[in-house]
């Protein structure tokens, strides 16, 4: 928990600093003045409401027992596994496979699923992303993920308004070096902050997924969802990600391309080295007779429409 909150911290300070160097480069020390009053509030605000601007960008509905029984089943049984309150259910309805989570703390969580997602796993597939969403809470990044979504979006979009000014606007006093410093902050200011979510989110994916593996009980189960998810991934676009490209590190897989290789300008693990590395730690286990027994998915779960043979068909059905 303390390392959680010190690399909060440092993110908060790092965006922080961008946000002001942008109003230094714009306007001097009047702009820097107020980007850092702006980014004052925006830290926050984006503290304590950066869950429900990220729910509302991605349009996810709540959804409880009565209106996904087997979703809601799901998540409740892997988070008493993982020794969690039970988070908030949502749904995104968008075609494309994704999930993520989000919230301050574990006691105010939420996991969210596309329609696509359910639709296109099986069951032991979505407890495996349900699982690694779920250790996204129980290790606290929900809380970094979210804010870092919230600042990087908000430098986004001043670096959007300064190259509209660029086109369009006054052309007579632009900051203390002119418009080599609009420049710097129309195109290095986003670079780094997109850097800076690269930095937190690489490494935290591969933990996400060792301990969701834990959670779930079964590696393989991760490892196929990732697999069939990069397939649709590619081929079906996210418009809601692609106007918030900021947020694109929240999702289980990058959903504006669906692809990654481990460099520098990657905001996820490349997905074939973490299949790799779940399989690796199945292989593990079981030469080890690790004692990890996977969920009971067939036990108690209530009879929803994917199961009873009601309404269409699901992929559970």
């Amino acid at each position: 928990m303390p390392s959680n909150l010190l690399r909060t911290g440092v993110l908060l300070a790092l965006l922080t600093a961008i946000f002001v160097g942008m109003g230094w480069l714009v306007g001097g020390a009047g702009g820097m003045v107020i980007a850092f009053i702006m980014a004052l509030g925006i830290n926050l605000f984006s503290l304590w409401n950066s869950d429900r601007i990220v729910l509302r960008m991605f349009g996810a509905q709540e959804v409880g027992p009565r209106e996904a029984p087997e979703l809601h089943d799901l998540v409740s049984r892997l988070a008493k596994r993982a020794e969690l309150p039970m988070p908030r259910v949502y749904v995104m309805h968008n075609a494309q496979p994704n999930a993520f989570a989000t919230g301050r703390s574990p006691s105010r969580s939420a996991v969210a699923v596309s329609t696509g997602l359910i639709e296109t796993l099986g069951r032991e597939e979505l407890a495996g992303v349900i699982a690694h969403e779920l250790a996204h809470i129980r290790n606290r990044d929900t809380l970094t993920m979210t804010v870092a979504a919230t600042i990087a979006g908000a430098i986004s979009m001043v670096a959007n308004f300064l190259q509209f000014s660029a086109l369009f606007g006054d052309r007579r006093d632009n900051g203390p070096i002119g418009w080599i410093g609009v420049l710097v902050a129309i195109i290095v200011a986003p670079l780094a902050a997109m850097l800076v979510q690269m930095a937190i989110s690489r490494a935290r994916e591969y933990e996400a997924d060792r301990v969701g593996a834990a959670i779930a009980g079964n590696p393989l189960w991760l490892a196929n969802a990732l697999r069939r998810i990069q397939g649709y991934v590619a081929r079906i676009p996210n418009e809601d990600a692609e106007r918030v490209p900021a947020a694109a590190h929240l999702f289980i897989i990058n959903p504006l391309t669906g692809q990654g290789m481990d460099n520098l300008f990657s905001t996820h693990p490349n997905t074939e080295n973490r299949i790799a590395a779940l399989e690796r730690l199945a292989r593990e286990w079981q030469a080890n007779r690790v004692g990890v027994s996977p969920l009971a998915l067939d036990e108690g779960a209530p009879r929803g429409p994917w199961s009873s043979g009601q309404g269409p068909r699901g992929p559970w059905g």
